[in-house]
């Protein structure tokens, strides 16, 4: 089967691979009936994930249906959609028993799947702990909706929820990229009195607007974001900043943007170590939250996708064959046409 493959540093390419086989009783294999580029697929291909093993199948956004499960599989039965979390998870670890599964402790844990073991890019992709990886997919509900579901809207969903929004809150995001619009629209779900969008894509910023994502947009190249945003707040800045940019710049301006006793949540993966300028910050009396998302929400996001709360899917701007997933990737790599994410049809 046609696979997309991580080689090494700065190499992905297309290459013939066996359809996978249940290798333990907790597996499930996966029929990929849509797939997504996502930007840590970039960062694997850069060299910023040092546990990615060359050799593997990338991948980890992805629907399909299952074809077969293993004897320990309980709630999935063949003929079943589902929807992938890009973490695999024990479910009995101590990490996993307090809901923290990105730090599942067991091999095949946490983010497994197109980093260290074969992933969804491809027709077919097995799936350990197939009972906690794979979530059933409500009837009514398109693979376009459900696509994000276990990676970008799941780490938006997180985030929000890590940011302790009160209703009437002032919150803003910095980075309206995909994972910066489902972190809007899961900030949504807390009624905030204020959502701002920060970005330097004057499209992407109309675009949360006209989504109804965002309150206000700033943009750091047309204005001083720090003086605007305590404009809006009375003086004080954001009671949440949530940072999904990933750039020194903006992890800089998140704290900045922040009132006292605020709440700032590190949510972008960095090419780079940040620096805390403690002295320059003294007094604030910051919170900060950090770390890769616990998608163990999988289940509530489809629920809330169901009843119309969440639709992410206006965020798929391009589709493409995935023999053709070379091309998929150079246009979302180079930014180019208006491109936000990327569905690979196997």
């Amino acid at each position: 089967m046609l696979s997309v493959v991580y080689r090494g540093k700065g190499d992905f390419a297309l290459l013939e691979k066996p359809v996978p086989e249940l290798l333990d009783e907790k597996d499930a294999i996966v029929r990929v009936t849509l797939s997504s580029i996502c930007s840590s697929d970039l960062h694997i291909k850069h060299g910023s994930v040092p546990r990615a093993v060359p050799g593997i199948t990338v991948g980890h956004e992805f629907v399909g249906v299952v074809e077969a499960v293993g004897r320990g599989v309980k709630k999935l039965t063949p003929g079943m959609r589902v929807a992938a979390n890009v973490e695999t998870f024990c479910g009995e670890c101590f990490f996993c028993k307090r809901g923290f599964v990105n730090n599942c402790t067991d091999k095949n844990g946490g983010w497994a799947l197109g980093c260290r073991i074969d992933g969804g890019q491809a027709p077919y992709v097995r799936v350990p702990f197939a009972d906690n990886g794979l979530t059933p997919i409500p009837e009514g509900i398109s693979d376009e909706k459900a696509l994000f579901t276990g990676d970008i809207l799941a780490t938006g969903y997180w985030a929000a929820g890590l940011g302790e929004i009160q209703p009437a809150d002032a919150v803003a995001v910095i980075g309206a990229g995909p994972t910066g619009m489902c972190t809007l629209m899961s900030c949504r779900l807390y009624s905030p009195a204020l959502l701002i969008a920060i970005d330097t894509d004057e499209e992407r910023l109309a675009l949360a607007k006209e989504k109804g994502l965002a309150d206000v947009t700033l943009n750091p190249l047309t204005c001083n974001v720090e003086k605007e945003v305590k404009a809006l707040t009375e003086g004080r800045g954001a009671d949440t900043v949530l940072e999904v940019a990933g750039a020194k710049s903006t992890f800089e301006l998140a704290w900045r943007i922040a009132r006292p006793n605020a709440v700032v949540c590190v949510v972008a993966l960095y090419d780079e170590a940040q620096v805390l300028p403690l002295p320059d910050m003294y007094g604030k009396n910051l919170i900060f939250k950090t770390g890769g998302v616990d998608g163990n929400k999988c289940e509530e996001i489809l629920r809330l996708i169901r009843a119309g709360r969440l639709d992410p899917s206006f965020l798929i701007t391009h589709r493409y064959a995935l023999k053709d997933a070379m091309a998929a990737y150079e246009l979302f790599e180079g930014k180019r046409d208006g491109v936000i994410k990327v569905a690979l049809v196997p």
